[in-house]
């Protein structure tokens, strides 16, 4: 694949050799457990506003609570952002990858990660004994800052036009999604309803990255996005209606996320983990393809500055729960993800304490 096409051999009934993963790194999809997916809150009866008289109830922070310690992935429903404007987004996706002009292409297309809007391919070693080479992953990206109050669709590409005019809008919907959430996994580890947001600081980090997986003759043999974990603190995901393709590690197993209606996927990110003292999980996640059906997917991510300094919550640390990490800057953290580029990464167990 070039910086001027997408997938184009969909008919063939093989995949190119560049995409075929080694046996070790194959999804083994008959392997994947029926277990039931992640859990589905309801957030119908709160609005996360900050009003006194809108304090969740417990059922529903123990819900959180539970998700966020068991599996590090729930999903929400009724989270009042409009399913209309939610699909326009996912349509505006596949039209990004689908229809881009290749000049367009051409000039966000790129190999290197350091910059701040770029369309780009996966990667990982090969690992054969004889290889040097690396595998891509069967998908593209396009990865861009956005923010909830400032205009950045001129970072944006300007043809086809409909991802540039849908998003504005959109982010302003999921900052408002993430401020809830932030209450809400605050308050469920018996925290004030601010601590989590205060600790990540003020100016955060927040990037989108919109995710295409073509149809795959052979998913057996590649995966869409490799095995890893969120390096930020929280991510909302959106998903093309009716296709599943993500899938979390639970108990040692991969499970797969069903798809559910007008929902939006949560995930804890590594800085969660650690500012949690290891109570919230951060848990490794991959996306696999499927022979059918395109999936598009959008991720919005949110965390640190690289000046902010991350460990774990002082309320939560006692003598019976030490602390697991160390206190560092967020740019340490950050300079040790691409320390471990290639590599299924363990960046938060690089600022563990030595048991």
């Amino acid at each position: 694949m070039g910086t001027s096409s997408s997938f184009r051999w969909t008919s063939s009934d093989t995949i190119p050799s560049n995409f075929i993963l080694p046996e070790k790194k194959r999804p083994h999809l008959s392997q994947v457990s029926a277990l039931s997916s992640i859990p589905i809150i309801d957030l119908k009866n709160y609005t996360g506003d900050g009003d006194n008289n809108n304090v969740p109830d417990s059922s529903l922070l123990e819900k959180i609570s539970h998700a966020c310690e068991e599996y590090g992935f729930f999903q929400i429903i009724n989270h009042g952002i409009p399913e209309d404007l939610c699909n326009k987004m996912m349509d505006a996706i596949a039209k990004l990858f689908e229809s881009m002009p290749p000049e367009e292409r051409k000039q966000f297309f790129t190999t290197d990660h350091t910059k701040q809007v770029k369309l780009f391919n996966y990667y990982i070693n090969n690992d054969s004994a004889n290889s040097q080479d690396k595998v891509q992953m069967w998908s593209e990206s396009f990865s861009h800052p956005w923010h909830p109050i400032d205009d950045t669709s001129h970072l944006l590409p300007g043809n086809p036009p409909d991802y540039r005019e849908v998003f504005g809008e959109y982010a302003k919907e999921i900052y408002e999604l993430m401020n809830k959430l932030m209450r809400l996994i605050s308050q469920g580890l018996g925290l004030e309803k601010d601590c989590l947001k205060k600790r990540v600081g003020e100016n955060p980090s927040l990037r989108a990255q919109a995710n295409y997986y073509p149809p795959c003759p052979e998913p057996e043999l590649t995966l869409g996005l490799n095995v890893h974990t969120d390096l930020n603190a929280l991510t909302v995901l959106r998903q093309s209606p009716g296709v599943t393709g993500l899938q979390v590690i639970k108990d040692g197993e991969w499970v797969a996320v069903d798809f559910a209606p007008n929902a939006f996927v949560i995930n804890l990110g590594d800085q969660i983990q650690v500012l949690s003292n290891g109570r919230y999980k951060s848990v490794h996640h991959r996306a696999v393809t499927n022979k059918e059906q395109r999936r598009v997917t959008l991720a919005m991510f949110y965390g640190p500055n690289r000046d902010s300094v991350i460990g774990p919550v002082e309320e939560l640390v006692d003598e019976h729960h030490p602390p697991l990490y160390r206190n560092y800057r967020y740019s340490e953290f950050q300079d040790e993800f691409f320390r471990q580029v290639e590599t299924r990464r363990m960046v938060k167990e690089a600022f563990q304490f030595k048991k």
